[in-house]
C-alpha cells in the first residue's frame, strides 16, 4: 500500500483559482498531484508542472478521459465552474461525471469544492447546482469530504472601492449591518490538504469555511487603513443589481437575510493564520488613482 506521500491526488480545475490553490498547497506539502487540464501547454498548466504536478489532458465531458485521469489515484479534488457556456447545467453535468468516474476508479477520498449555503435552499442558481452535485456524491456513497467556501476575497479585485473626489467609496449591495463571511482561495487549499492528510477526521463531513467576517463599514475601514485614504461604505440597492443580474440580486438578498454560517472561531482555533481581508488587501490590492 502506498504511503500518503506516495498516493496520487487528482486535482480538477488546477489552472483555476480554487483548484490551483489546492494543487499548490498539496505540492507544497510534498504530495503527488496529477492535474487534469484541457490544455497542457497553457501558462497555468506549465506553471503547475514547474512546481511538480503531473499534467494529464482530460475533459469532464468525456468519461473515457476521466477514467484515464483517475487510474491508480488515491484521492480526487473536484471543482467545476458555472461560468462555462452551459452555465449551471454544465456545472452539474460535469460535477456528476467526475463523481461517477471516482466511483468507477475506487477512489479512497473524494473532496468536493462546493459553496456555503449549498444545502440550505438559497435560491441562488450557482449555489443550488452545487447542492445537487453534493446530493449526487452522497447518493453514490463515495468516501467524501465536502468543503463549502464562503465568498472569495479575490472578488474584491473587481469590487474594491472607487475613487470619488478625494475619498474612496466601497459600493456593495449589502445592508450596513450585514456580516459577510469571506475566504482566500489559498485557505481553501489548506483545508483541502488537511482533509487528505487526515481522512479519518474529514471523510463524511461537510464543512463551511471562512477566514474573515465583516460588515460593509468594517470593510471600508480596512481599505482606509491600507490606502491611507478616507473610505466610506455605500449600500447599493438590490434592485440596482437586478438590472444586470437576477442571480446576483438573489445572492446578495440572501447574504442580507440569511448568509453564510461558517464557525469562524472554531476554524481560527485550528488555523490561526487564516487570511483576513486586510491581509489580502495589503498583498493584492492597489488603491485607485486619479
Amino acid at each position: 500500500m502506498a504511503t500518503s506521500q506516495e498516493a496520487v491526488i487528482v486535482v480538477f480545475g488546477g489552472t483555476g483559482r480554487q483548484g490551483g490553490a489546492v494543487a499548490r498547497e498539496l505540492l507544497r506539502r510534498g504530495r503527488k498531484v496529477r492535474a487534469v487540464v484541457r490544455n497542457i501547454e497553457s501558462d497555468g498548466a506549465r506553471a503547475l508542472a514547474d512546481q511538480g504536478a503531473v499534467l494529464v489532458k482530460g475533459d469532464m465531458e468525456d468519461p473515457q478521459s476521466l477514467d484515464a485521469a483517475l487510474q491508480g489515484a488515491h484521492g480526487v479534488y473536484s471543482v467545476q465552474t458555472f461560468e462555462g457556456p452551459d452555465g449551471s447545467v454544465g456545472e452539474i453535468r460535469q460535477g456528476k461525471a467526475v463523481a461517477d468516474a471516482a466511483q468507477r476508479a475506487g477512489i479512497k477520498h473524494f473532496v468536493y469544492g462546493s459553496v456555503g449555503g449549498a444545502e440550505r435552499s438559497s435560491g441562488v442558481e450557482h449555489f443550488e447546482s452545487k447542492g445537487e452535485i453534493e446530493r449526487h456524491i452522497a447518493g453514490l456513497g463515495l468516501p467524501a469530504t465536502v468543503l463549502r467556501p464562503t465568498m472569495f476575497l479575490s472578488n474584491f479585485s473587481g469590487m474594491g472601492p472607487a475613487l470619488v473626489d478625494d475619498e474612496l467609496v466601497l459600493t456593495v449591495a449589502l445592508d450596513a449591518d450585514t456580516v459577510l463571511q469571506m475566504i482566500a482561495v489559498e485557505d481553501i487549499g489548506v483545508f483541502a490538504a488537511d482533509a487528505f492528510e487526515d481522512p479519518e477526521h474529514f471523510i463524511g463531513r461537510q464543512i463551511e469555511i471562512a477566514g474573515d467576517a465583516l460588515t460593509g463599514p468594517q470593510m471600508a475601514e480596512v481599505f482606509a487603513r491600507v490606502s491611507g485614504i478616507p473610505t466610506r461604505f455605500q449600500s447599493l440597492p438590490i434592485e440596482e443589481i437586478r438590472k444586470f443580474s437576477e442571480e446576483a440580486a438573489v445572492m446578495f438578498d440572501w447574504f442580507n437575510k440569511k448568509g453564510y454560517i461558517a464557525d469562524l472561531p472554531a476554524l481560527r482555533a485550528t488555523h490561526p493564520d487564516l487570511i483576513t481581508l486586510e491581509t489580502w488587501v495589503r498583498k493584492n490590492w492597489t488603491a485607485p488613482t486619479k
